[in-house]
């Protein structure tokens, strides 16, 4: 588990340390070496990369899936990784353009884990990414500070070997949901209760929300996605 316990961002997706920029001739590449994935009931596209060769920075790929979807050329796609309210570096990333075919800002997000990189955009509603690695033994103080009893329970109900993996699903579905929200009250993880990974066919729902979230939670899905290594994957989208 990581030790950021309430979904900050975790890692500069500018920085050196998540690889060279990618050229622009490097786009084609891409597909060949990653898996592109279409969320259709979210309206969402999804690009995991991983394996073995030297990965672009982390902006570099999810400036190539916004203008493999909006026709403009990825040098021109802008990022920012300042939340729009007070401005720390929180949250989902921000798309100042290219705008939509409607006028209105793409929503976009991208994890970093390793030798891998989950990247995400939507036109139509907010979405977050986040991934985990799979670890056996998280340590009691951390999983009860980031999951629900009913979470607790139900992961000990398993066997080791799949606890970790649908331990690091449930941490990666909390990351995404609060990249996805953003600015706001602070949320304890634990409070929040997901539904089990494995038992909800890799779609998950919240099925214990919290006052901070209103209605809206009743909205949200987690669209858990396959990635390289021992690790973890998911994207909150809030339709």
């Amino acid at each position: 588990m990581p030790g950021s316990v309430y979904g900050s961002t975790g890692f500069d997706a500018r920085s050196p340390r998540d690889g060279a920029p990618m050229r622009e001739d490097e786009g084609m590449d891409l597909l060949a070496d990653g898996e592109l994935i279409e969320l259709e009931a979210a309206g969402a596209r999804v690009f995991v990369l991983g394996g073995g060769r030297r990965l672009p920075a982390a902006d570099a790929v999810l400036r190539w899936l916004i203008a493999d979807a909006s026709g403009v050329p990825a040098d021109d796609v802008e990022l920012e990784h300042a939340c729009g309210v007070c401005g720390a570096r929180h949250g989902r990333v921000s798309v100042p353009y290219p705008l939509t075919a409607s006028g209105a800002s793409w929503y976009a997000d991208v994890a970093v884990s390793g030798d891998a990189i989950v990247a995400a955009a939507a036109t139509r509603h907010p979405l977050g990414v986040g991934m985990e690695v799979a670890t056996l033994d998280a340590g009691s103080v951390i999983d009860e500070a980031a999951f629900h009893s009913s979470e607790r329970a139900a992961l000990d109900e398993l066997d080791p070997a799949r606890r970790a993996l649908v331990r690091a699903t449930l941490w990666a579905r909390k990351t995404a949901l609060l990249r996805a929200v953003g600015h706001t009250d602070f949320i304890e993880p634990s409070r929040l209760a997901l539904s089990i990974p494995g038992d909800d066919g890799g779609t998950g729902s919240i099925v214990r929300s919290v006052p901070e979230f209103g209605s809206g939670w009743r909205k949200v899905r987690f669209h858990d996605v396959p990635v390289p290594g021992n690790r973890a994957a998911s994207v909150a989208v809030i339709a």
